[in-house]
């Protein structure tokens, strides 16, 4: 391509800058990222996970469930204490029959019966709040990510995106379906055990909430240096994916280049780099632990002890004491559980602000607010480019287009020429509306484009690039995908107007052949017929063909064009192309230089001028031998 600006969304996986990094690897953003309108502009402002709340407020009455299982399982815990105390002090006393034991026990035992089922219904509710929750959040990202146009991908590694969608949302649901939950469970649990304890014993139990809350502020300073390092640390993890997304969408160059040595070591560079940050992470969580740990033990044990005294002094009976012991244990181990989901949490807070500021980052090419309503048409698109003038985002101290000015007619067959970096592939982002022009205004049958709903102007734009995209499935369903709601026999008819029936029928399975990963079971110019099939299945008032038969033999391209322009009639094409033999008999073509149309006419009158066009085919018609 001319621009070096790929119109092939799907495959673009240079190394880019990623969205979050360190100062060293980020570059500044020509477009500006605005807020994502289709979130609450207020919450996706707020820190860590709170930006989960659009995604769980739909889900209320599951919440409430799982809550309401969660304060049974937690209620039912501190029940069993009081049931052990009582079969100490009254199952248990020389007074009391063989009934009474057996019903202290039969008591313990239908606690961990509810204990059981209400531990069982919370883990399956919040488990499914969990699953749903975070398909919701890579659904909802992925989508948002597809509505990005080229200037996202610019600045943004697909590497960075894909960690995002995998390893982030698999954190987020592993906090939101698991940690979350014991965390809450062992809050509540945690509570009501220290009620319980200040119950029986008020004034001890004080001196152990003084102890206890001197554990907060370091607890939280601590707490704030974990998730920093953790947004950090799964940065660098992203770093590597970005690496790893690159170079495998590269192999055939990289082992041609015999680089497979240098990409592994540049790969375990980026990977030790992760790991020393993950160490951080790790070193620095595990202090939190042993802190949380040794000081609310040391707490509580202290609690133990007075309450041990209580009982040599006879102010405590036995099975006050197991109560008050059973009660310590679960304070002790809700707090232990407390830290460990801390630290979850602190990961999952990272996780969810580089989700939220995917969602927040807005494309700069946005949906009319009013889109105009646009009538169906039959015939070609009447086209009009009217003195425009286009800065790419990553490029504002050269124009790619400078005051450009095109009007070309409903059914007429016009061709873009010029040297490379001329302008011509930019003319095609911005009719597709891949970018918007800083000056001028495009029209497609006398309407703005910018007043049309992206739906509707790329539904009368159909597409062939230069390096076709060719999907992961079969021949039938990448030339289906130019028009979903095709019947089978419009498919056969694309593919046989575009000679890729030929090649079809022979492969093992004919249409329903796996065509690999981006085609590689495919030539080059059976690729290209793919496209062009899938474009002329679409059937488009406006097509747009980048260098379309650049893949084809001489006789494939003869066949192939003969099959364009007889599908092609009464629609309006505009084509670039670099051999002047597949547009000389274009009218009108269209000579670019620097952004700027400088020639335009036929091809015997252009010919005749002696201008940049005729150099350019006399060079090329030479050095082919054609005349």
């Amino acid at each position: 391509m001319s621009e070096n600006q790929s119109l092939n969304c799907p495959n673009l996986s240079i190394a880019r800058t990623p969205l979050s990094s360190t100062p060293s690897n980020t570059h500044s953003l020509a477009v500006e990222p605005q807020p994502n309108e289709d979130l609450p502009a207020k919450k996706a402002r707020l820190p860590g996970l709170m930006g989960l709340m659009p995604f769980v407020k739909p889900y209320r009455m599951q919440i409430v469930w799982a809550g309401a299982f969660l304060i049974l399982a937690a209620a039912s815990t501190l029940c069993f204490p009081y049931a052990l105390k009582l079969l100490i002090d009254q199952g248990l006393s020389a007074k009391s029959s063989s009934a009474e034991l057996t019903w202290h026990f039969f008591l313990l035992f239908w606690v961990s019966v509810a204990l059981a089922l209400f531990s069982s219904a919370r883990f399956y509710m919040v488990s499914w709040l969990g699953e749903r929750i975070t398909s919701d959040v890579r659904q909802t990202v992925y989508a948002h990510v597809l509505k990005q146009s080229p200037a996202f991908f610019e600045v943004t590694q697909t590497g960075e995106v894909l960690s995002r969608l995998s390893s982030d949302t698999t954190l987020v649901q592993t906090v939101v379906g698991s940690s979350l939950s014991m965390g809450l469970r062992n809050l509540v649990m945690g509570v009501g055990a220290l009620m319980m304890l200040i119950w029986t014993n008020p004034l001890l139990m004080l001196q152990v909430i003084a102890l206890l809350l001197v554990v907060i502020a370091p607890s939280v300073a601590l707490g704030r240096r974990v998730r920093k390092l953790s947004r950090t640390s799964q940065d660098r993890v992203a770093d590597t994916s970005a690496i790893a997304q690159e170079v495998l969408n590269a192999i055939p160059v990289v082992q041609s280049y015999t680089a497979e040595d240098r990409e592994a070591q540049r790969y375990e560079s980026a990977s030790a780099h992760a790991f020393i940050t993950a160490i951080k992470r790790v070193r620095a969580r595990s202090l939190l632990v042993a802190f949380i740990l040794t000081t609310t033990s040391a707490a509580l044990l202290w609690g133990l002890y007075q309450g041990a005294l209580a009982v040599m002094q006879g102010t405590l009976s036995a099975g006050e004491l197991g109560q008050t012991l059973v009660y310590v244990l679960l304070l002790a181990s809700a707090f232990a559980v407390l830290g460990e989901v801390y630290g979850d949490l602190l990961r999952a807070a990272g996780a969810t602000e580089r989700l939220i500021e995917l969602l927040n980052t807005q494309s700069p090419v946005a949906e009319p607010s009013s889109p105009a309503i646009i009538s169906q048409q039959a015939g070609g698109a009447h086209l009009e480019i009217d003195r425009v003038t286009f800065f790419y985002p990553s490029r504002l101290d050269r124009a790619a287009l400078s005051n450009l000015s095109v009007s070309i007619k409903a059914g007429e067959d016009a061709a873009l020429v010029g040297p490379s970096g001329a302008g011509k592939t930019s003319v095609f982002s911005l009719l597709l509306r891949f970018y918007d022009p800083q000056q001028g205004e495009i029209r497609l049958n006398g309407i703005p484009i910018q007043k049309m709903a992206l739906k509707d102007l790329r539904a009368r734009i159909g597409l062939v690039p230069q390096e076709p995209v060719i999907f992961s499935t079969s021949a039938y369903e990448n030339i289906l995908y130019g028009n979903p709601s095709a019947r089978k026999e419009d498919v056969y008819r694309a593919a046989k107007a575009a000679y890729a029936d030929e090649f079809i029928e022979q492969l093992s399975n004919g249409y329903d052949t796996y065509l690999g990963e981006r085609g590689v079971r495919l030539s080059g110019g059976q690729k290209q017929r793919i496209a062009i099939a899938r474009a002329i299945l679409k059937n488009p008032p406006l097509l747009l063909l980048d260098e379309a038969t650049s893949a084809l033999d001489a006789n494939s391209e003869r066949m192939v064009q003969l099959a364009l322009d007889k599908a092609m009639e009464d629609r309006t094409t505009l084509v670039i192309a670099h051999r002047f033999s597949t547009v000389k008999k274009s009218n009108p073509l269209l000579v670019l230089e620097n952004g700027t149309l400088i020639e335009s006419g036929k091809h015997e009158d252009l010919l005749a001028q002696g201008g940049l066009y005729a150099k350019l085919a006399h060079l090329q018609f030479q050095s082919n031998d054609i005349a």
